[in-house]
């Protein structure tokens, strides 16, 4: 079997389709994509923003297609990546979804497409479009999404995508968005998006998969080595998402700090609160603080006394990793404990 799907198979209708339009093109480059002569586009394709169909993953056929190796489809026959696709093995990328972008978690690969070679012709935004609409349904794929988002949509989400900018991004007010997803049995549904204009396109193609965390916990002989040889401990305590409440396995940590403590009765800490950067620096600060007094009461709770604890809120103002990765906002949401007497 081979491990991409071609998408170079299209009609030569297409081709000829293509370049007939081409000089109408450049008068309205945000509309072209309405050369596609499917059905479904043409009808409504005028409204701003919409779908043909309200979204419901549950509405979705399961394909059954036996994909290869991600991002599994190949770029249609004369056209290249403009410069090395963006891949990652897990990221965030937003999709319009009844209108509005909403954030899906898995692994990403994201692209600006050009001509090969601009001497051989000019490029078709048609034969671009209808390349992968042909693949992505012959797949069992289905659009769910072909518009644009508004100027509000723009303004409520674009701050909580901090990719926008980067090669291959979509997702701006002005871009005709195309958004197909194939649903899988086991859950790890393919979503893509395409957007183009009247000399390049862009393509999206994300596997939904959740993140991985692979930051642990750290037992109580952990804590007590790191803090004899640097003098403070970073632990990872789970709160609930945007509030200072402790889930149950952040109450682990507790009992394994208080072991610590039991061990050296001479031990004072000070316990130091930091998040990532979303939010405000304000809301963080005051979160920060929260959930670093939150761990201090419980453990005098367990019967620490409270002057061998101090509780510092440092909010988003000393990160240990970059923000721009949700691998990095997870490791900057941490609870420092320092070491407050000498040895």
């Amino acid at each position: 079997m081979k491990n991409i799907i071609f998408l170079s198979v299209i009609i030569g209708a297409t081709l000829v389709s293509g370049c007939s339009k081409s000089n109408n093109s450049s008068t309205a480059p945000n509309h072209s994509a309405t050369a596609d002569t499917t059905k479904d586009d043409i009808s409504g394709h005028d409204d701003t923003n919409h779908s043909s169909n309200t979204f419901a993953i549950q509405n979705i056929p399961i394909s059954t297609h036996q994909f290869g190796e991600f991002p599994f489809f190949n770029l249609p026959a004369g056209l290249i990546t403009t410069n090395t696709p963006i891949q990652r093995k897990y990221d965030i990328v937003y999709f319009p979804i009844n209108g509005v972008m909403t954030p899906i978690e898995g692994r990403v690969w994201k692209s600006h497409i050009s001509l090969e070679k601009p001497e051989n012709g000019d490029w078709s935004l048609p034969y671009f479009l209808k390349s992968y609409d042909d693949a992505v349904t012959a797949v069992g794929g289905k659009k769910i999404f072909d518009g644009k988002i508004t100027d509000q949509e723009y303004k409520r989400y674009h701050d909580q995508a901090p990719y926008l900018g980067e090669d291959g991004s979509i997702g701006y007010a002005d871009q005709d968005i195309r958004v197909y997803i194939i649903r899988r049995p086991d859950g790890d549904d393919i979503y893509l998006q395409l957007t183009g204009d009247t000399a390049s396109g862009r393509v999206n193609i994300l596997q939904e998969k959740p993140f991985k965390q692979t930051i642990t916990l750290l037992q109580s002989e952990e804590i007590q080595q790191q803090l004899e040889d640097t003098g403070k401990a970073i632990l990872y305590i789970n709160f609930d998402s945007n509030k200072a409440t402790l889930k149950p396995e952040g109450m682990v940590s507790i009992q394994e700090i208080k072991e610590v403590l039991d061990k050296d009765p001479q031990l004072k800490l000070e316990i130091q609160g930091y998040t990532d950067d979303i939010g405000s620096a304000e809301h963080n600060q005051r979160l920060s603080q929260a959930r670093a007094e939150a761990v201090k009461n419980e453990l005098v709770r367990a019967n620490i006394s409270s002057d061998r604890l101090q509780a510092t809120g440092f909010g988003q103002t000393k990160p240990i990793a970059d923000n721009q990765t949700e691998q990095g906002k997870a490791k900057n949401r941490r609870v420092e404990l320092v070491k407050l007497n000498a040895d």
